[in-house]
């Protein structure tokens, strides 16, 4: 069975067989939101409280009568509760758009949730929509303002990889810093993370101009300009997330929906989309919502070097195939 767990800082989804008992769902949990001791509820829109604390922890989830496959569980965190370490991916471990809070402090805090940024002319609450910490986040953010959600990392790098093969004039070995081929059998590695070529293919390939707010500068980088409608992602340096506009009721300072009910998709002459955008931004870069791309040391885990920014830790992957990286002291 498949459930989306939502929790404070987004969604995710995971995957359990049939024999999943009450102790594997909360252990998901936990892992997937941070929280240690917290309320769940499902049945949107007619919520309903799940009492997975007062379950047996051997008890099988298929024997409950509740139909979870497909489900959204919403997870909200008790009053006085700790908070496990936030990274959904590898702990400490550092990949190129993997934030490590040890190494460039790109988290919210414990006791913040993402920003909201009320919008009564919208009759909604932007908010920020966070991407797992994984290589693909570029793709999932882009996946989740234009696919639905779907996961479409996949099919997203082979577009980018068509798009080159079929431009070579303009995708050059001096414009990709490699061979084209190479950099196509690159990109589709599940490993390889995109940037503003990825961005600049896909904006065309769906009509669409896609804005990447940089959180540390407040500058927007305008993808595919003067298309009738965009959409609005952010970028922490080394990471990918998607704003979104979710409905909500006055005076629209807390979204409550899912994040099914989403709006990712803007005109592109609504000024407001990109003013509020900004304006969550700032309450981000307040939060030091970044990484200092030019300034932060990384050290190889696969042969112990150690690389300054971004560059140096690309230039490295790329000619060495080594993607795993972490804090450097």
């Amino acid at each position: 069975m498949r459930i989306r767990i939502r929790g404070p800082a987004g969604q995710s989804t995971v995957a359990l067989d049939d024999s999943a008992t009450a102790e594997n769902l909360r252990t998901q949990i936990t892992d997937k939101t941070g929280l240690t001791s917290y309320d769940v509820k499902y049945g949107y829109p007619n919520l309903k409280r799940f009492a997975l604390d007062e379950l047996q922890p051997n008890q099988k989830l298929v024997e409950l009568g509740i139909d979870l496959d497909g489900e959204q569980l919403l997870v909200t965190k008790k009053d006085g509760s700790l908070q496990a370490n936030p990274s959904h991916a590898e702990g400490s471990i550092y990949t190129p758009q993997q934030p490590s809070p040890q190494a460039n402090n790109n988290a919210i805090s414990d006791s913040d949730n993402p920003p909201e940024i009320p919008s009564p002319e919208h009759t909604g609450t932007f908010v920020l929509r966070i991407m797992p910490d994984d290589n693909s986040c570029l793709f999932r953010a882009v996946s989740s303002a234009l696919m639905g959600g779907m996961d479409a990392m996949n099919e997203l790098r082979s577009i980018v990889a068509q798009a080159i093969q079929g431009n070579l004039d303009v995708y050059s070995e001096v414009v990709l810093e490699k061979k084209p081929d190479d950099y196509c059998r690159w990109i589709q590695n599940e490993d390889s993370w995109g940037g503003a070529i990825e961005l600049s293919i896909l904006s065309k390939h769906f009509d669409i101009e896609i804005c990447s707010i940089d959180v540390q500068t407040l500058r927007i980088d305008r993808f595919n300009e003067g298309s009738p409608t965009r959409c609005v992602l952010v970028y922490s340096g080394i990471h990918y997330d998607t704003v979104a506009l979710s409905p909500s009721d006055p005076p629209f300072t807390q979204a409550h929906a899912p994040p099914e009910f989403d709006t990712k998709v803007f005109d592109a002459a609504d000024h407001l989309v990109l003013e509020r955008a900004l304006e969550l931004c700032r309450i981000l870069q307040s939060k030091h919502y970044y990484t200092d791309t030019a300034g932060f040391r990384v050290r190889c885990n696969a042969c112990g070097g150690v690389y300054t920014g971004e560059k140096g830790a690309t230039q490295h992957a790329v000619q060495t195939g080594h993607y795993d990286f972490g804090e450097a002291g």
